[in-house]
């Protein structure tokens, strides 16, 4: 997966403050269009993550690193709310998906 450029997309959209950082934060969040979870959460909290994006309706895309692409200590998930960010992000998941094969 390109990790750089979803890193510095996740960047943009926390500079913009257009994204809820922790699981508590999404769930509270509106107009979240993408979910971006870390893929080291524990299986409680994917339950969560999962109950979240179901009540959302929106994509979740797994990432390494959450922690170091947002700045911000045990954050296990991101609900990224500017849609054309989310875009390029789910974009460039694709593209990583599609390079593997």
């Amino acid at each position: 997966m390109r990790e750089n450029k979803i890193r510095t997309y996740l960047g943009f959209a926390l500079r913009a403050r257009k994204v809820a950082l922790g699981v508590e934060a999404a769930r509270t969040a509106r107009g979240v269009c993408l979910l971006v979870a870390d893929r080291s959460a524990s299986e409680n909290c994917r339950k969560e993550i999962e109950k979240i994006r179901k009540r959302m309706n929106c994509p979740l895309v797994e990432v390494d690193d959450l922690e170091g692409m947002t700045g911000k200590a045990y954050c296990k998930l991101a609900a990224v709310r500017e849609e054309n960010l989310a875009r390029a992000i789910l974009r460039e998941t694709e593209n990583s998906e599609t390079e593997g094969q």
